[in-house]
């Protein structure tokens, strides 16, 4: 006689619901899954097992008293239509637990190391100017006025951009999926980004399936949080204003970061009369077209009308554009998603054995040969 397990129908059924799904979209996989929600009927422990893997919840949980609470933990900034968002996600909690992992392992390791606290983190108030904030950001980034022009791609603006992060002691991991489940993608419509602060290792991570050129802005905004001191999930959408004060706060931070008032007016007066003006300052800075034209808007060289028009077309364009992308290669994709410093951080740390090699695998959700061909790669050659 096969041995059915007790698990409370709405523990089954809050599985579920985590993840957005109706029980026809499970009906291939688990045919009694409704009966299961009824408390008809009870899984076995391999189908149990096998729906705790499918809707990526612990095992453990299918045995508590009631469905548990899962909050974020860290500050939600996310709005749609300016309405806050409810239930997050298993991707984007799954994301957080792994991001908070690898920094507190990497802050352990700094400590150890007798790194210095950074001074940058928290040293701005809400209060100061934010305009001016951005500024020094800019300066403490080493960025010279125009560097933006100088290169060629957004993907190389936004690796420029992330390396100089690194210099300075900001982790940033860029990724659409979770971990390498390229199963599990991120939504852009969820969340764009979120910041970590920590003196020792403050952490950004943006969501990869968004825009090469969104993911700019998104990299300067969540760094304004980084110079706040103040860890936040937020959604970054320019299409709308934001309502909270911080939001609105590191928009101008970053704003000004990437795309300087004053560069912008000189450069102004050659574009405007071109049919995509926001297209060309885009080029030129490396942003999104949505994030130069809201900023031509803010400083009054075009009206809202003008900027709102050309933000539902090119919204549609993007849709499309997204939906035609493809992946790449496999350690390509992971310069990308690992960054440089965290990985070598790691790698050195195994082969010097201050951490496992198990550990050093969960670390970097790479394992056994492609962790070896990753370091080699980077020119760590572990025993």
């Amino acid at each position: 006689m096969v041995e059915r397990i007790q698990v409370k129908p709405e523990l089954i059924r809050w599985a579920r619901e985590r993840l957005g799904r109706d029980v026809a979209d499970f009906g291939a996989r688990f045919k009694r899954l409704a009966a299961w929600e009824s408390g008809e009927a009870q899984p076995t422990f391999r189908q149990l097992k096998d729906y705790a893997q499918a809707t990526h919840v612990p095992l453990g949980y299918f045995f508590l008293p009631e469905p548990p609470i899962e909050r974020l933990p860290m500050t939600d900034l996310r709005t749609l239509d300016n309405q806050w968002l409810s239930r997050p996600s298993p991707n984007l909690l799954d994301t957080i637990y792994v991001m908070q992992r690898r920094q507190d392992w990497l802050r352990e390791e700094m400590i150890a190391c007798e790194a210095e606290p950074l001074d940058f983190v928290g040293s701005a108030a809400i209060s100061d100017s934010p305009l001016g904030v951005g500024r020094e950001m800019r300066r403490i980034i080493g960025f010279e006025e125009g560097w933006a022009a100088m290169v060629n791609t957004w993907q190389e603006a936004v690796s420029i951009l992330r390396l100089a992060m690194e210099k300075i002691g900001v982790i940033a991991f860029i990724n659409g999926v979770v971990g390498n489940n390229t199963k599990r993608t991120l939504n852009v419509e969820e969340f764009r980004g979120f910041a970590l602060c920590d003196e020792y290792a403050p952490l950004i991570f943006v969501n990869g399936a968004d825009s090469k050129s969104a993911q700019m802005f998104t990299l300067a905004h969540e760094l304004a949080h980084i110079w706040l001191g103040e860890s936040a999930l937020s959604d970054v959408h320019l299409g709308v204003y934001p309502t909270q004060d911080i939001e609105i706060w590191c928009n101008k931070a970053a704003a000004e970061f990437l795309v300087p008032e004053n560069e912008l007016r000189e450069c102004w007066q050659s574009v405007k009369h071109e049919g995509s003006p926001f297209d060309s300052l885009a080029r030129r800075f490396k942003v999104s077209p949505i994030v130069a034209g809201r900023r031509a808007m803010e400083l009054r060289l075009v009206d809202r009308a003008t900027f709102f028009d050309f933000y539902r077309d090119y919204i549609k364009r993007e849709k499309r554009h997204r939906a035609g992308s493809k992946g790449g290669n496999f350690y390509n994709t992971q310069s990308i998603r690992l960054g440089e410093h965290f990985p070598l951080t790691v790698f050195y740390a195994a082969k010097e054995g201050r951490v496992s090699f198990k550990e050093a695998y969960d670390l970097t959700g790479l394992h056994a040969g492609a962790f070896q061909e990753y370091a080699y790669r980077l020119g760590v050659m572990l025993p």
